[in-house]
């Protein structure tokens, strides 16, 4: 119920069309409940012969009709504009939660699940709110005025008559109690269901190539039988219980067809009125139906509503501190005193006692085994995860105390495989700074190699990428993440193993434009080539979380076992085993 009542309050912005699309249905019912007394009178008007009263009545008729047509298709209007509203307001808020939340969050939710409540549930809670509770509204108030009439009309028939009504809402309660468990785990299995399609479609490059297509279509397959076993449930408590609620009506249409029509007979009703209160009776059995159908719909919108609310109270747990100020003008000085990370769920720290000083415009070659903490490392400088113990600080500023926008705007990232959006080339471009204007674009795009191949595409640098940018070689993905890391001129630039998948020729350039975007910058690299930590002016080595090793190459030669372990077992075949070497041949790019 609680859930309930907090899916009530998406509807306070919309009171006054709420309370519009109300009276209308109100008016609406009243002209409908009308038709049928004047029905009568007209049936009693044909056995007199008073044909002036006979067209009288028929005129009327007409009028409600139209009155009720009117009426009813203004708040169908009014309805379908509270209810797009209501899905408006919901998804935004909803995407927005979701991009306030932390990196974390994201490392344990499978994106179909997330995607199965921005969706499924979100229609179901706003169908619900914007059209269900009109129906429940409006099979009451035709209730109402229909027992009303017909008490007005009969007493005593009206009483038999309405005996079911209070048994067929007994009965829909209880369906409400079944189902709402049945239709909530329908919904979960949903989320599954789309999570593995999401998956399947995000991998078919990975299925296509193992042709694992069969054994893909018996996982899929296997997920669809679940939705269909759970939904078989609510389907047989929907099909037990939505007949006994059409059904239970039907007894007290036998009783006045009886007992009514024994009136008739002995003149104590006539037929008009007998007419009359036929006609409400059958006016009744829709209502009592829409009213099960319409509190069926709200134990799916109660359902979807408790899964939709999970995210919403799913408070972030990385945000800037209230007042927080921007990071500090700077060069983007790196400063790590005693820094333990663990990530949520994980039994090790990926980070213990981290103790390390980057001055500015320094490049900085992070290296160690997979699980070292090269990554952690720098996300606890981006605050992408809160460290444990100790501090970050970037040009003398604790990360944790200052504006966390200011401080990401401050560090841009090249991956390995970095990510474009299906948008155009120039967006992809500037999407670290929108407002940047077409030269400076085109600019960055030169700084990174990128300009002639941009400009050699069908619409330069308005063609769209597709999904991914998958449509583009690695090398140009590369580059223009490079461009795009460029327009937003950083203080602290991180190569995440940019050049691990390239080959020798595409590395070439790609290093070209690297140079470009480190120059004047401290730069982070995660590296697993030597042709790649000869980029940088010192080295630190990593091994479990810790800092085992900090120096130049030569240095750490003479002086790290495992820096000289890594350089034999990863790069056997490297011929530039100093320092010298390696800054020739990069010069020489």
């Amino acid at each position: 119920m609680r859930t309930f009542w907090r899916l009530l309050r998406f509807l306070r912005p919309y009171r006054r069309a709420v309370t519009f699309s109300a009276g209308l249905a109100g008016l609406a019912m009243g002209a409908t409940v009308l038709i049928p007394y004047l029905t009568g009178r007209a049936v009693d008007a044909i056995r007199h012969g008073q044909r002036h009263t006979l067209a009288m009545l028929a005129i009327a008729i007409g009028v409600a009709g139209l009155l009720r047509l009117v009426l009813t298709v203004s708040r169908r209007m009014v309805a379908g504009r509270v209810s797009l509203g209501v899905e408006y307001d919901l998804r935004s808020r909803l995407y927005g939660h979701l991009q306030s939340l932390e990196l974390g969050f994201f490392d344990r939710q499978q994106t179909g699940q997330l995607m199965s409540r921005v969706t499924v549930d979100l229609q179901a809670v706003r169908f619900f709110l914007g059209y269900g509770l009109i129906f429940i509204m409006q099979s009451a108030l035709t209730i109402l005025f229909t027992a009303a009439a017909m008490l007005e009309l009969s007493p005593g028939l009206a009483a038999l008559s309405l005996i079911p009504v209070p048994i067929v809402v007994f009965v829909a309660q209880r369906y409400g109690r079944a189902a709402r468990p049945a239709i909530q785990e329908v919904q979960q299995r949903i989320a599954e269901l789309t999570a593995d399609a999401e998956e399947s479609i995000s991998g078919v490059r990975v299925v296509k190539a193992f042709a694992r297509e069969d054994q893909q279509r018996e996982r899929f397959g296997r997920a669809v039988g679940r939705v269909f076993e759970q939904a078989m449930i609510s389907t047989r408590l929907q099909a037990f219980f939505s007949p006994l609620i059409g059904f239970l009506p039907q007894l007290g249409l036998a009783a006045i067809l009886f007992f009514g029509g024994r009136r008739v007979v002995h003149h104590s009703l006539t037929l008009g009125q007998f007419t009359a209160f036929y006609t409400y009776l059958l006016m009744l059995l829709s209502p009592m139906r829409t009213l099960g159908m319409a509190l069926g719909m709200s134990q799916r919108a109660t359902a979807s509503g408790a899964r939709i609310f999970q995210l919403l109270d799913r408070e972030p747990r990385l945000v800037s501190a209230p007042g927080a100020p921007p990071l500090p003008d700077g060069r983007g000085e790196i400063s790590l005193r005693g820094v333990s990370l663990r990530y949520e769920g994980a039994g090790e720290p990926a980070l213990r006692g981290v103790d390390l000083e980057i001055a500015p415009g320094r490049t900085v070659a992070l290296v160690g085994a997979t699980g070292s903490g090269k990554t952690s490392l720098v996300a606890a400088v981006a605050r992408l995860y809160d460290v444990e113990n100790g501090s970050v600080l970037v040009d003398g500023a604790d990360v944790r105390e200052v504006d966390v926008r200011s401080l990401r705007r401050s560090i841009a990232v090249v991956d390995s495989e970095p990510f474009l959006f299906s948008a155009s080339v120039a967006e992809n471009i500037a999407y670290a700074r929108p407002e940047a204007s077409r030269h400076e674009v085109e600019e960055a795009a030169r700084r990174a190699q990128a300009h002639g191949f941009v400009t050699a595409l069908p619409d330069g640098y308005e063609t769209r990428i597709g999904e991914r940018g998958l449509t583009l070689s690695g090398g140009q993905r590369q580059r223009l993440a490079i461009a795009r890391a460029l327009v937003a001129d950083p203080r602290i630039l991180v190569l995440d193993d940019a050049t691990s998948s390239l080959d020798a020729s595409t590395e070439r350039e790609v290093k070209v434009a690297l140079r470009e975007v480190m120059a004047g910058r401290t730069t982070l690299i995660i590296a697993h080539r030597l042709s790649t930590i000869a980029l940088a002016d010192e080295i630190v080595v990593l091994e479990e979380g810790r800092v085992v090793a900090h120096g130049s190459h030569e240095e750490l030669l003479e002086l790290s076992d495992l820096y000289r372990e890594i350089v034999e077992r990863g790069l056997p075949d490297q011929v530039f085993l100093t320092r010298k070497p390696l800054e020739r041949e990069v010069a020489g790019l």
